[in-house]
């Protein structure tokens, strides 16, 4: 543990422990309001009543109050209209929001850092897209008034041609990946009465995200380019995320602004559709030729960026010819020296949930303690922080064996499953008596070690054969 006065990026490791005043009863009332979806909202049960008068307690004396009472005492007398449904998920998303942000305000007292001002969300108008909107939300309706356990194949399909309308216009794309991932996976459970298990808080999550962002102005108050970014870009590591269908890799990083500015954390992130065949570091070639600051954070090096789009919430939407690479930059240096300096980005008011949680930090001068098939635990000033070594990626050398002989790390905290978590990025570890960091996107940029060399080549071969078979049928 390196104090933050003397450069370190994490300080206080005994708060990550400590109980968050009303957290627990925040996500109860979560969590009742959740079960009454199950069954669904078309013709409540008595027993449902419970879960609409836990959301309304739990949001009594905020500007939610009046609102959420009317459309719980509608939902409950099976007369529940649009507005009702809406204003339901907007408390559950007030109450998540709260748990998130006491999350964060615990994190910040851990790490000592400042915190970025938030600013007002740009007020959007109805736009061109309106009905298609309008669209999507009598069919979320449609899904809470049959509950998890009412969904049908006829049902959920009534989603794609809405995603369709949805897919050609740029500005609604986002709630088109949602929309069509949130009905896939509903497709996938049909029919719901026959369901055994129901990811419950998830699909709650889902449902609550699509509905709110299908009103005016909803895509406005987040992720919108607000300004822009003119400085030095120091990478920290990369989070891979990765599905059947596509990959992601988010690049978190300190940016130091040429006009002398307090450093800030910021992210950019690259995705790209992919096979099902394609894995492992053969995900890297995918994204590669999409962003140039994959090669940077390979080899180590800084970039210096001019007037890079850059949104409230820290992201940085990128294009390479606002970026070049400059000087080689350690993430561990950068950590020691500057992590405790930059201010934490704000967070947009749809996003703010515990899931969204990924703060870098540097944890060093721990103990590890791991048991055969067990957790990792780092044991930090006598605290215990758990690591999440399932999230590190296939794609890059760093290994739970390298996490568990390692002596210092950065690495994002994040929540999960009601306790702080370490998701590790770039380790340092001793090899013949020297001291070497292993890194998650050290094959970002290319590679020669052997497993990577390998897995690409795998991945090239799998590419090749797929777009010989898709060229097949194009001449047919």
């Amino acid at each position: 543990m390196v104090p933050a006065d003397e450069g370190g990026g994490l300080m206080r490791t005994d708060l990550l422990s400590d109980p968050v005043d009303g957290l627990d009863e925040a996500l109860a009332a979560v969590d009742a309001f959740d079960r009454v979806l199950v069954a669904g909202l078309l013709r409540p049960q008595p027993a449902q009543a419970d879960g609409l008068t836990a959301i309304t307690d739990a949001v009594a004396g905020t500007p939610l109050a009046a609102r959420v009472a009317e459309a719980a005492e509608k939902t409950a007398a099976g007369a529940a209209g649009e507005e009702h449904f809406i204003a339901l998920a907007a408390a559950r998303t007030a109450l998540m929001g709260s748990v998130h942000d006491a999350l964060v305000s615990r994190i910040g007292d851990v790490t000592g850092r400042p915190h970025a001002e938030a600013t007002a969300p740009a007020a959007g108008g109805d736009g061109p897209a309106a009905n298609v909107l309008a669209a999507a939300r009598a069919w979320l309706c449609d899904i809470a008034r049959a509950g998890w356990q009412g969904i049908d194949h006829e049902l959920v399909a009534g989603a794609a041609p809405v995603v369709s309308a949805m897919l050609p216009d740029p500005l609604l794309r986002r709630q088109a990946a949602l929309l069509d991932g949130f009905a896939a996976e509903l497709a996938a459970s049909c029919p719901g009465a026959t369901l055994e298990r129901i990811p419950v808080r998830r699909w709650a999550d889902l449902w609550s995200r699509a509905l709110l962002l299908t009103l005016p102005g909803a895509s406005a108050a987040t992720g919108a380019v607000t300004s822009t970014a003119t400085g030095r870009l120091l990478p920290l590591g990369v989070d891979v995320q990765e599905h059947a269908t596509a990959v992601q890799a988010q690049v978190h990083a300190v940016f130091e602004p040429a006009d002398g500015t307090a450093p800030r954390l910021v992210r950019a992130a690259v995705s790209a559709p992919k096979p099902d065949t394609v894995v492992g570091a053969g995900l890297w070639q995918l994204l590669r030729p999409r962003m140039s600051l994959l090669a940077a954070v390979s080899e180590g090096r800084s970039m210096e960026l001019d007037a890079m789009p850059a949104t409230d919430e820290g992201d940085l939407v990128w294009e390479d010819e606002r970026a070049r690479a400059g000087e080689p930059a350690d993430p561990f240096a950068t950590a020691r020296v500057i992590l405790s300096t930059a201010a934490d980005p704000v967070t947009a008011p749809l996003d703010r949930h515990p899931v969204r949680i990924a703060v870098p930090v540097l944890v060093e001068g721990y103990a590890v303690e791991r048991e055969d098939d067990g957790p990792t635990v780092f044991a930090v000033a006598g605290h215990r922080l758990a690591v999440d070594t399932d999230r590190v990626p296939a794609a890059g050398p760093l290994t739970p064996e390298t996490v568990a002989a390692s002596g210092a790390c950065v690495g994002l905290l994040r929540w999960d499953a009601g306790a702080f978590v370490l998701q590790p990025l770039a380790v340092e570890t001793t090899v013949r008596k020297k001291t070497a960091a292993v890194h998650a996107g050290a094959w970002a940029g290319g590679t020669t070690d052997k497993t990577g060399v390998r897995a690409e080549k795998a991945a090239t071969d799998s590419v090749a054969v797929l777009r010989e078979r898709a060229g097949r049928l194009l001449r047919k």
